[in-house]
């Protein structure tokens, strides 16, 4: 071999060699998601129901919550509103007799008749004056006679035999009741009405 020759055999290029080229590797986000990824979604679902599911507890707690303190705001409210309408309830109960016995008076004097004229006027403003009182105060009397007979603001002295009132029904008042602010403050003293026995006249106490 001569020296040119053997020169070009030592500098000719190499071939490539394909076998030293490695193909990259896929990328674990492109394909199919593996078991762990799997299980990590559904735990985090899980976590979420389960937030969810609290936050609705919490939700409908707090409405409870938020009615049940409205509920006792409004029964506070109610309770001072009532301790203010009946705080002078005994001194009103107390002042009744007063009036009981004053009305008494005027109601004597008249069927007497006489010379009392001056007083009875004079006992008649004063009554009125109460009148006027017991009104601020929120007392009212109550309206017996004629209506049908109520337990809850009458009390029963004696029955009447009426034929112009029908069966239990208050035909006479003895005692005036009173009612603060529509609650029964003192009930009436009442003669209630019975049907008339056969041949009866009517209007006899029957006690």
């Amino acid at each position: 071999m001569s020296k040119k020759e053997k020169k070009e055999t030592t500098t000719a290029p190499e071939a490539p060699q394909e076998a030293a080229v490695e193909e990259p590797e896929e990328e674990s986000g492109g394909g199919a998601p593996n078991d762990e990824e799997s299980g990590e979604v559904a735990e985090l679902a899980r976590a979420l129901d389960e937030c969810r599911q609290e936050a609705r507890r919490n939700h409908d707690l707090y409405l409870r919550m938020a009615a049940d303190l409205d509920n006792f705001r409004k029964r506070a409210q109610r309770e001072r509103e009532d301790l203010a309408k009946f705080a002078n309830e005994k001194i009103l109960r107390e002042v009744l007799p007063v009036i009981d016995n004053l009305e008494r008076a005027v109601e004597h004097a008249r069927q007497e008749g006489g010379n009392s004229k001056g007083l009875v006027e004079g006992v008649e403003m004063t009554l009125s004056q109460f009148a006027k009182v017991l009104e601020k105060f929120g007392v009212a009397p109550l309206e017996s006679v004629g209506k049908p007979f109520d337990p809850a603001r009458h009390e029963a002295m004696g029955q009447l035999e009426s034929a112009q009132h029908p069966a239990n029904t208050v035909a006479q008042e003895l005692q005036k009741g009173y009612v603060l602010h529509e609650r029964l403050l003192r009930p009436a003293l009442v003669m209630v009405t019975k049907v008339p026995a056969a041949g009866g006249e009517g209007e006899q106490s029957s006690e």
